[in-house]
């Protein structure tokens, strides 16, 4: 018993540490870009950084786990899911933090379950109960007193395109959890998502390549640092613990842990890039954080009380 207690509260502290180091990345990113530095130059140097690592894992997955025999069909999928999930998520929200806040990137970015029962909705003809309803009400009040205090702060216009920027990286996303479905029972999480990560990176390196520029490569040392603490601390460290405490404590007490994530990005913003946080920012992260728990947590509440 006491080391089922002890393997939780471990699990729940991994899981707090990864979620806080993942949020933590918007505020390194907007201090990226107080240099001269493009989003996909920020974007190039984050998995530069993080590529070695994640060669590593995608080795240790492989040995850990074994080689699968991959259909064509399978590959291609692999390919697809890599691109959609983290090179096009990763851009857009590297380009959407030009823009806006890392607070109101982080609470938009929150959103993706509901974007998912969405697009369940609309593509797969999932019904949508009335749970779900009242928590996606609630989810995109949320986003919406957040953007509007965003807009009363700064320009209308600004934070507008890089909202609409961060939702293409939510959207992105949640069409990639939604694919992934089929393919991670057979490849399994860890090598599937270690694979996706490295299809990213060779994407990045190819999108840099055709439209970044060499001044983007000499920067000061203060920059690499940041670069470097970006794709590693903010990158590797916090899938590997996040994934180690997803299997202590279970996905729904991790999904519980972890939305402490929008908050402490508006803490860490207000306190490294003096984002102001007024009552509308508060109430709007409740609102989210409260929908979005609501929605995860639907389909359970549902077969229980089958």
């Amino acid at each position: 018993m006491k080391e089922n207690v002890s393997t939780e509260w471990k699990g729940v502290m991994l899981v707090l540490m990864g979620a806080l180091l993942f949020s933590a990345k918007a505020v390194v990113v907007k201090l990226t870009y107080r240099y001269e530095i493009s989003a996909i130059g920020s974007l190039f140097f984050r998995m530069l950084f993080a590529f070695p690592f994640l060669v590593w894992i995608a080795w240790s997955a492989e040995k850990e786990e074994g080689k699968t025999a991959l259909t064509k069909k399978d590959v291609i999928y692999v390919l697809l899911m890599g691109v959609v999930g983290y090179y096009l998520a990763s851009l857009f929200d590297f380009l959407g933090l030009k823009y806006i806040s890392a607070g109101l990137e982080r609470i938009i970015l929150f959103i993706y379950p509901t974007l998912v029962v969405l697009l369940s909705f609309l593509f797969l003809k999932k019904k949508i109960h009335l749970r779900e309803i009242f928590s996606l009400v609630l989810t995109y009040t949320g986003v919406f007193l957040a953007y509007g205090q965003d807009v009363q702060l700064g320009s209308a216009k600004d934070v507008s395109l890089g909202a609409f920027f961060i939702l293409l990286s939510a959207l992105t996303y949640a069409i990639y959890l939604m694919g992934s479905g089929s393919i991670i029972p057979k490849l399994g999480a860890k090598k599937f998502t270690a694979w996706a990560l490295l299809i990213s990176s060779f994407a990045v390196f190819v999108h840099f390549a055709i439209f970044g520029t060499t001044k983007e490569l000499i920067q000061p040392f203060s920059f690499y640092a940041l670069a470097f603490v970006m794709g590693t601390v903010n990158t590797v460290v916090p899938a590997i613990f996040v994934s180690e405490g997803i299997k202590r404590v279970g996905s729904k007490t991790a999904a519980i842990v972890g939305s402490v994530g929008p908050m402490s990005t508006l803490f860490l913003a207000y306190w490294l890039l003096d984002e102001p946080i007024t009552l509308l920012h508060g109430i709007g992260t409740l609102f989210v954080l409260t929908g979005v728990f609501w929605i995860s947590t639907a389909k359970k509440a549902k077969e229980v009380s089958v």
